[in-house]
């Protein structure tokens, strides 16, 4: 079962497809969400955002600055104030 994840910032969608797993940098310590996760919200740190395309991919990761992670129903959308590259 795979995770839908979506990277956006207020100016555009940057990212949005299935893959296997996202570690996000929340501001209280790294949470990796996997499809099922229970629903929540955090806020996130400056940081990298890994995300593993299967289960023995080696992550992308995507330099973020500030923001929020919200995990639903749905899948997995982080709101970041700004994106590197």
């Amino acid at each position: 079962m795979a995770l839908h994840f979506e990277l956006v910032t207020p100016a555009r969608l940057v990212r949005s497809e299935d893959v296997h797993m996202v570690v996000v940098p929340g501001t209280e310590g790294e949470f990796g969400v996997l499809a099922g996760h229970a629903p929540f919200m955090s806020t996130i740190r400056d940081g990298a955002v890994k995300i593993y395309k299967s289960e023995n991919a080696q992550p992308e990761e995507i330099q973020v600055q500030g923001g929020f992670a919200e995990v639903s129903a749905t899948g997995l959308t982080i709101l970041a104030e700004h994106v590197a590259g």
